[in-house]
């Protein structure tokens, strides 16, 4: 999905985020409630991953400036 275009991300991205909230109905049934009945809290967690997990890439450490931590907290 890195090279695709952002319609195609969304739609690939939206498949996944169906499937995975599925997988959690089991331990998280609120989860799935708020998802499948809740059209606000469905797109704002569907913007929040989408966003998280399309930001643009990090350069690595070694690109840093001196003196900058890139260490997770």
């Amino acid at each position: 999905m890195q090279h695709a275009d952002k319609p195609t991300a969304r739609l690939e991205h939206d498949q996944a985020i169906n499937r995975d909230i599925l997988e959690l109905l089991a331990d998280h049934t609120e989860l799935f409630k708020q998802f499948s009945d809740n059209p606000d809290f469905k797109r704002w967690l569907t913007e929040t991953v989408f966003d998280a997990t399309n930001r643009p890439a990090r350069l690595p450490a070694s690109n840093c400036s001196p003196g900058v931590n890139v260490s997770p907290s």
